[in-house]
């Protein structure tokens, strides 16, 4: 059972579609006031507008999560509008497939500078604020392709498994601190990186879970807040998996 989080601030990178959306709005159902951040202004105030329409408190701020001077912001306006920070779920991340062999350099670098670099960003600044109140929650977001390999997938595993290297180290460095750090890692979701897959693949790729279908963004989202909750205080450096039993096949 998650305990209210009723008066508590939340924010959420990358929220402006797909799982970054639904747990922006599931912290919000869930009684937090939610900052939306995300490079896409349009989808990101559509997401608060769909909080607002519902009920809840939320606000956006565009952020480009691998610019350390974006993100010291995004953390300092939370500060001065809402007083502090309680639980951060950082979303924000980009997806590309290619073979390994021909990867460029700069493909390389930018999925490392979104993914990884600015999961730390983040980390960095949500730590700094938390350490002034003695406690708080933070959530990253890996995927399964940091925990199995994937064909073509080389660079996006790799940020990925980073992160969960990184959440481990992050979480034994605070825990005693009053701040708890785990990471989740959903296998395929209904999102917009799905979109695209032609209808052949798609079966395929649906066949693959032993549960028999994708998951919902609702469903990883139920998680990040579940993690965040009192119910989880005695978790961190955990790797949640969501992913309808397919890594352990």
């Amino acid at each position: 059972m998650i305990t209210s989080l009723y008066g508590k601030v939340a924010l959420v990178t990358g929220a402006s579609s797909g799982i970054g959306r639904a747990t922006a709005i599931a912290f919000a159902q869930a009684g937090a006031k939610v900052v939306a951040a995300s490079r896409r202004a349009i989808e990101g105030e559509e997401t608060v507008r769909l909080i607002q329409e519902a009920g809840g408190e939320a606000i956006f701020v565009k952020t480009d999560v691998s610019k350390a001077a974006q993100v010291e912001v995004l953390v300092d306006k939370i500060i001065y509008t809402y007083g502090g920070l309680d639980y951060a779920c950082n979303n924000a991340g980009i997806a590309a497939f290619s073979p390994l062999t021909e990867i460029s350099e700069e493909e390389w670098n930018h999925m490392f500078d979104v993914n990884l670099k600015g999961t730390w960003l983040c980390l960095k600044y949500e730590i700094r604020a938390m350490l002034k109140q003695g406690c708080g929650a933070i959530v990253n977001m890996a995927s399964v392709g940091g925990v199995v390999g994937a064909v073509g997938g080389s660079t996006y595993c790799a940020t990925k498994g980073g992160v969960i290297a990184l959440t481990r180290a992050a979480a034994i460095e605070y825990a005693k601190s009053g701040i708890r750090i785990n990471v989740v890692s959903p296998g395929s979701i209904e999102t917009d990186m799905l979109s695209n897959v032609p209808t052949d693949l798609l079966a395929q790729v649906t066949a693959a879970h032993p549960i028999g279908r994708i998951g919902k963004p609702e469903e990883v989202a139920e998680s990040v807040v579940w993690l965040c909750s009192d119910a989880a205080s005695f978790l961190t450096g955990h790797n949640m998996i969501i992913d309808g039993g397919y890594t352990v096949q």
